[in-house]
């Protein structure tokens, strides 16, 4: 009886010990808050010039604070948790604020020359040194030359990921794997170097925004290969069980069942791809060539791109006029890039499964 009481007797208190000592919801807030508060008294008490500096001793001084006294009241197993969760708290602002930065200080620069007649009007006739002018022969050649190269590299990357899933087995298939792994890191302007001897100095074409779409498809590919691949993984064998139990072919099961259920990571995929090689500019330097004018036709002579304008515009040394039109026009490749995210992922969440409740 006694040894019951007893134990009756402790679980009241072992809640308690397991309750009580815990650290408020608000004391991360108040250690971030004075963390930074000290650190950027440190920074300028010892006359740190770059605010990077404030920022680092504010971060150690936030892990250091919030282990020391979780520690301290709390115990060491949870600080341990304590110390994790503010590891991952300093990762994730260290990398969120660099990005907001940039795009703050973008919008800064350039909200001020992106107007109705910056994107309807082109660089013909207009001094680079001088102001006016637009990006509308970029913006065309951009989209022209994107549009191409996701026709391109679209098809090749669905067929090749629908083979490797579907179809792959032995040395053919482990071979097409290791490609497209190394294509996956290769450099843009070993593309660009690639399509610039066979296409132009090989086969004898000129520059034009098709050689540089040529670049930006293989460069794209590979993207759609692994993103595809890993959506066609990810539909159950049991509907592929199901459709060949009623006797349908394997090649309408992959058209009618694998493909159809798979289609939004797809379409994510391509999305994804087409924003990675939107803002790339050694391939189309190399192969578009660049021109003043619109050029409405990728297939003959040179044409503009976004990215290189930018490049074009804030070469131009001590030019003002020149590197607000820069700024611009990356305003608004930014702009196009982030559309194109918001697309993917709406169309993940639009073409994810649906539970019933």
């Amino acid at each position: 009886m006694s040894a019951v009481t007893t134990a009756a007797s402790a679980v009241p208190q072992l809640r308690r010990n397991l309750t009580t000592a815990r650290l408020p919801r608000w004391a991360p807030a108040a250690v971030a808050a004075a963390s930074i508060a000290v650190g950027c008294g440190i920074g300028a008490g010892f006359g740190l010039a770059s605010h990077l500096q404030w920022g680092l001793i504010a971060a150690a001084l936030f892990v250091i604070v919030s282990y020391a006294l979780s520690a301290r009241i709390e115990g060491r197993r949870q600080a341990k948790d304590r110390l994790a969760t503010s590891v991952v708290w300093v990762a994730f602002v260290a990398a969120v604020v660099p990005l907001a930065a940039l795009t703050f200080y973008t919008v800064q620069q350039g909200i001020a020359v992106v107007d109705a007649h910056f994107l309807t009007h082109s660089m013909k006739g207009v001094l680079s040194s001088g102001p006016g002018g637009g990006i509308y022969h970029a913006l065309i050649g951009t989209l022209q030359q994107v549009a191409l190269a996701t026709l391109i590299a679209a098809p090749l990357g669905l067929l090749t990921a629908v083979y490797l899933v579907e179809y792959g087995r032995g040395r053919l298939a482990k071979t097409v794997t290791f490609f497209v792994d190394v294509m996956t890191g290769i450099p843009s302007i070993v593309a660009g170097l690639f399509i610039l001897s066979v296409w132009i100095l090989g086969l004898g074409f000129s520059y034009s925004g098709f050689a540089g779409s040529l670049a930006l498809a293989i460069l794209m590919m590979p993207v759609v290969v692994r993103s595809t691949e890993e959506m066609l993984k990810l539909v159950p064998n049991e509907l592929r069980e199901a459709s060949y139990a009623l006797g349908v072919p394997r090649w309408k099961t992959i058209l009618r069942i694998v493909i159809p259920t798979a289609i939004g990571g797809i379409t994510t995929g391509v999305m994804l791809a087409v924003a990675r090689i939107t803002g790339e500019t050694a391939p189309v330097l190399m192969l578009v060539f660049g021109a003043d004018i619109i050029n409405n036709n990728p297939f003959q002579d040179p044409q503009q791109s976004l990215p290189m304008y930018i490049w074009q515009q804030y070469a131009q040394v001590n030019n003002d006029f020149g590197y607000a039109r820069a700024w611009g026009a990356a305003l608004v490749l930014i702009a196009f890039v982030m559309g194109l995210n918001l697309i993917a992922r709406g169309i993940a969440r639009w073409r994810s499964p649906k539970t019933g409740h």
